[in-house]
């Protein structure tokens, strides 16, 4: 490992890495509900920008929000690990939970929530910081790991993001000179090494050329094992190759969900028929 002891103690299996972060994910039972929405509206100032939102979005599932441009799925996103209470404006009501988690208790922890809710934006936004450094900083920030622990889980981390083998040898290297594909694989290593049991992408494939998101994609595969995955993305097509459920927004407020083979090809709804068939968005 990179800057370890001369003489490492023997390596731990990943069930061990995973219960030093603190992950319940391979204790969850897929298709159980982790996250629910129940009457959930939220503004923006005067704005309604969700209105009467009931989802419930399954465990170590992929579910995709599908909908045109504005219609509430960032927003909808940003309250699930409070990201909106950076925004004076910006207020909610009704049930939003996690497991039995009230997210909108003023009371909760929201350090903690962002550590049970990583996030992926749009842009890769890696720290200016070594590929190392971007991994560690969140066990470093939430846990009490010494330094050869450390260097397992970043090493377990960036493998799980499929990216370890392109940064090994360059760990204490700055993050920003990786590659637009690669920078978006650290960011899902960075959020993954805390141990969440939800990881939220927001257009994480959008600025990337279609090789990279390819493998995006297949990783998005391979992280739903273990993980409860929420995905906006207005590639219908790429909502239908990742996703087990979709959920098509218009104007804030959910038209449609389901299972995606339903939405994509037998929806209930005309409007739904439509967007997804690119008569309109």
């Amino acid at each position: 490992m990179p800057n370890g002891p001369a003489e490492s103690p023997p390596r731990r299996s990943d069930a061990d890495i995973r219960a030093d972060v603190g992950s319940a994910a391979e204790e969850s039972v897929a298709g159980n509900c982790c996250l629910r929405f129940k009457d959930f509206n939220a503004w923006y100032g005067d704005f309604h920008a969700l209105k009467h939102v009931t989802l419930e979005v399954r465990e170590r599932e992929v579910t995709a929000l599908i909908g045109p441009s504005g219609c509430g799925k960032s927003t909808l996103l940003r309250w699930v690990n409070r990201m909106n209470d950076t925004i004076a404006s910006a207020h909610a009501k009704g049930e939003l939970q996690l497991h039995e988690l009230d997210v909108l208790s003023k009371s909760i922890d929201v350090v903690d929530l962002r550590r049970r809710v990583g996030m992926v934006f749009q842009k890769p936004n890696p720290f200016p910081k070594s590929i190392y450094d971007n991994v560690a900083f969140g066990p470093r920030l939430h846990m009490n790991i010494g330094r050869s622990d450390l260097d397992e889980l970043v090493e377990w981390s960036l493998k799980k993001a499929a990216v370890w083998d392109e940064v090994k040898d360059r760990l204490r290297q700055p993050a920003l000179g990786l590659s637009g594909g690669q920078q978006q694989r650290l960011c899902i290593a960075r959020a993954i090494a805390v141990g969440p049991e939800v990881l939220l992408m927001d257009e994480p494939c959008s600025a990337l050329d279609p090789a990279s998101t390819a493998r995006i994609e297949d990783l998005i595969f391979e992280l739903k094992r273990q993980y409860t995955i929420v995905i906006v993305t207005h590639n219908m097509q790429q909502a239908s190759r990742v996703s087990d459920q979709t959920a098509f927004f218009y104007e804030g407020k959910v038209v449609e969900s389901g299972d995606t083979i339903d939405i994509f090809t037998r929806p209930k709804k005309k409007q739904t028929e439509d967007y997804v068939t690119g008569k309109f968005g």
